[in-house]
């Protein structure tokens, strides 16, 4: 019995470690000893909306957690929210979200899985993955049900509502409700912990209340830091462009890696890599130490090793790319509009190309372009390298 109590609350101090908080207090240990006296794992959730194709390192903190726990021998239940997205979850919102098609849920909850495996255990024992669909198309009786188990006073306790409120915005009453779906969803999976980062906590809390109301016993709350974007200030988010994707090339992940401001390289060394940084390496040794191993941990070591070489070629030694692409541009007598040329090589949409000839971070050969010119001519262009910004090349080639 002594070594069940003092194996749980080791399992749990070393859970706890990097988290932000694990409420209520001595839960998780808790729920450990609890699932142990029952003879079976913990059932561990995370909640995602697929309101977005691509994971970015933001993600993998939270990923990266879920896996000690399947490491440690527990289960986790993965749920992706294809009805909770179709409500929009107003955490941080200072707005109404924009409301998705099924569609286009339906495509970004199978990309986010099939990236999410790159860092969690696939296996059976280890993983469960569910769709909130499978229990919110509930009936109007269930979900009159659910909505007595929570008070107006309680939801208005959300610091995004209280603000927007005093501020004379919109709430809806269907953003009102997100926090009690997702708080069903634990009552579904009768999830002894849930994760989050520290803006769910709101909402990872309220679980706790809903559970009690449906006869379950209360989920224990571990909450994740925010990863800060490469910019350094700001949340790590895509739609801010301070992103590094989990399944972004070796040479760009390596790349956006040695763009990280100084000071924020110990929190990515303590929460993707799970250990403090070399207090005898500089800033820029260091940072190529964490590009190698991001690399190393996403792709494997020979892609690490490549990539370190390419962007060594390319900013130290002042080389083009090696591997560089060609990219054909169709040629009819007219001038080549840039923005549709910018697009189609590196996939971008035509404003963003735009937004790139303007800031001037678009080069042709070695003419750097300052947005006045929108059109040149096909014999300009043919052999020419194009560059946007600081790793994406191309040479241009006339079909």
């Amino acid at each position: 019995m002594q070594s069940d109590v003092q194996e749980s609350a080791e399992q749990a101090m070393s859970l706890l470690h990097n988290v932000v908080d694990s409420l209520p207090d001595g839960a998780l240990q808790e729920r450990l000893s609890s699932a142990r006296a029952e003879g079976r794992p913990l059932r561990v959730k995370l909640g995602i909306d697929p309101t977005a194709p691509d994971i970015h390192l933001g993600h993998a903190v939270v990923l990266r957690k879920l896996r000690e726990f399947q490491d440690l021998g527990h289960r986790v239940v993965l749920i992706i929210g294809d009805t909770t997205a179709q409500v929009g979850d107003p955490s941080g919102r200072s707005t109404l979200r924009p409301i998705l098609s099924a569609e286009e849920i339906e495509r970004n909850a199978a990309t986010f899985q099939q990236q999410a495996m790159k860092i969690l255990d696939d296996s059976p024992q280890s993983l469960e993955i569910r769709h909130n669909g499978e229990w919110l198309q509930m009936a109007l009786a269930e979900l009159l049900a659910l909505m007595r188990t929570t008070t107006v006073a309680q939801i208005l306790e959300r610091d995004d509502f209280a603000k927007r409120l005093a501020a004379g915005q919109p709430v809806s009453v269907l953003e009102m409700m997100y926090p009690l779906l997702q708080g069903y969803d634990s009552v579904a999976v009768r999830a002894d912990v849930e994760l989050g980062g520290t803006d769910q906590k709101f909402n990872l809390l309220l679980g706790r209340d809903i559970q009690r109301a449906y006869g379950q016993p209360s989920q224990a709350i571990v909450t994740m830091p925010i990863l800060v974007g490469i910019d350094g200030r700001r949340k790590m988010s895509k739609s801010l462009g301070n992103h590094i994707g989990i399944t972004e090339q070796p040479a760009e992940m390596f790349g956006k890696t040695m763009s990280i401001p100084d000071e924020a390289m110990e929190e990515y060394f303590r929460l993707l890599l799970g250990r403090e940084m070399p207090t005898d390496l500089g800033p820029r040794d260091a940072k190529r130490l964490l590009g190698r191993e991001l690399v190393t941990w996403l792709h494997g070591p020979d892609q690490a090793r490549e990539a370190q070489a390419a962007f060594d070629r390319l900013f130290v030694e002042g080389r083009e790319p090696e591997d560089m692409p060609e990219h054909r541009f169709g040629v009819d007598g007219a001038p080549v509009h840039l923005p549709a040329l910018i697009a189609s090589a590196f996939g971008l949409s035509r404003s963003e190309a735009r937004r790139l000839l303007v800031a001037g971070a678009v080069q042709i050969g070695e003419q750097r372009l300052d947005g006045q010119e929108q059109d040149l001519p096909a014999e300009a262009l043919d052999g020419q390298v194009l560059k946007v910004g600081k790793r994406r090349f191309c040479r241009l080639r006339a079909a």
